[in-house]
């Protein structure tokens, strides 16, 4: 495991050496961030592994060690989201129903915007476990139950883990970024669609865009993006269960007729059972928990200088303590609660409470973890995800090329459709 950590160190300092670059992109442009470099240099490691001096081998042993970490070390990110939500909550609340229907874009635009892209490339029915969600650990909970991991669905599904954890951070980061660069969208409303409940994505989606804002702003879209998230997350799997599956399904039986004919079946190479069963992570116990929170906490300071040039005086380790300490405690009460309670509920309880106006101290509390931005706890966590890539890559390479295309739509079509509704309630037409 040291040799894991020492990987992850160097990847962080190098993403975070490199900086921030913009690339011009017609009227638009897509900026690349340290948390992209660390994710693109830890998969590069996994992959030319074979190629290396032993040294720097990162043998799959420790690729599945960087995924059970990852975790973990995220809800370090969550508990800074919020603390950064609970001073905002009144800004959020004022939202309304632009943060309770965008919901309704991330739920559907999956399939609005993946399924008809599926059936015109000849996919059958794995375009229904494709297209129905974005495809994390609930959605696979879901389809494997309902249909088995070898049916078609199953494929459709796993496709879209797959291509959600080796591409997604980097798809979503660069759609985010060129769509907020093109200034058609309230800064707010894309922060909300970058809540597409998994965690990695939404750093990713939401570091692009507050890439291009004020530092007040970037603090906001922050702050929406994690009330988004947190909506998701916790409602996401009965939502995605009892409506986003069922109109799926219903949707295919009309279209399929009218898109799909004459288009060829799709592949039907047989799942890999590996990818499926390496979503149970090993259990760590607190220790190994605490050791992982620190590591990870040292590493986005690291950032958090390079980057954003803040020294890590006494206020910012305070702050980097403050931080470590709300995800202790909700994991102490995930675990007291007999887990019933996803960990990251109660981290963002925490954080929420810790700076929510008239919690004692909460103005200290905010002033010492504003100082520690976001987004350089993103990298370390990204650099953890990187490091854990080349695993799937074996199971990811049998899926197929159009399949991937799909997983793409899809992601495309959760950001957008969220980013969409929300824009109409913000700002609605005359």
């Amino acid at each position: 495991m040291l040799i894991l950590f020492l990987l992850a160190l160097v990847v962080v300092t190098l993403a975070e050496l490199i900086g921030n670059v913009a690339i011009p992109l017609g009227h638009g442009k897509i900026i690349l961030l340290p948390l992209l470099w660390a994710l693109l240099m830890g998969g590069g490691l996994g992959l030319a592994a074979p190629r290396l001096p032993r040294a720097l081998r990162l043998p799959v042993s420790l690729q599945h060690a960087a995924g059970a970490i990852l975790q973990p070390a995220l809800l370090l990110f969550v508990a800074k989201l919020g603390l950064l939500v609970g001073g905002s909550l009144p800004k959020i609340l004022s939202a309304g129903w632009a943060l309770a229907f965008q919901e309704f874009g991330h739920f559907f635009g999956t399939m609005v915007f993946g399924l008809p892209v599926a059936l015109l490339l000849g996919l059958k029915r794995e375009a229904i476990g494709a297209t129905f969600s974005v495809g994390r650990e609930p959605s696979l909970a879901i389809i494997g139950e309902r249909y088995g991991m070898d049916s078609p669905e199953g494929r459709g599904v796993l496709a879209e883990y797959l291509t959600g954890t080796v591409f997604g951070a980097v798809f979503i980061a660069v759609l985010a970024g060129l769509i907020a660069s093109l200034g058609i969208f309230n800064p707010l409303a894309l922060a909300m669609g970058a809540g597409v409940g998994s965690g990695s994505m939404m750093a990713a989606a939401a570091g692009a865009i507050a890439a291009q804002q004020t530092p007040e702003m970037a603090k906001e879209v922050a702050t929406f993006a994690a009330a988004s998230n947190l909506i998701t997350t916790t409602i996401g799997t009965y939502f995605t269960l009892f409506l986003s599956l069922p109109f799926t399904v219903w949707a295919y039986g009309v279209l399929e007729p009218v898109l799909g004919r004459g288009r060829g079946r799709t592949e039907t190479a047989p799942a890999p059972s590996a990818p499926v069963a390496a979503h149970a992570a090993p259990a760590f116990g607190l220790p190994a928990l605490v050791l992982i929170w620190l590591a990870t906490a040292a590493f986005g300071l690291i950032g958090n200088g390079l980057t954003y040039g803040t020294k890590p005086d006494g206020q910012v380790l305070t702050g980097a303590a403050i931080i470590v300490g709300a995800v202790v405690v909700g994991e102490v009460l995930y675990r007291l609660a007999g887990r019933r309670l996803p960990a990251v509920v109660w981290v963002s309880l925490i954080g929420m409470a810790l700076t929510y106006p008239g919690t004692p101290f909460s103005a200290e509390i905010a002033a010492a973890t504003g100082r520690i931005n976001f987004l350089a706890l993103a990298t370390p966590i990204l650099a953890f995800a990187g490091l854990s890539l080349a695993k799937d890559f074996p199971a990811f390479r049998r899926l197929g090329w159009r399949i991937v295309v799909v997983s793409f739509m899809a992601n495309a079509g959760t950001f957008l459709g969220a980013a969409l509704i929300a824009q109409f309630w913000m700002h609605p037409p005359l």
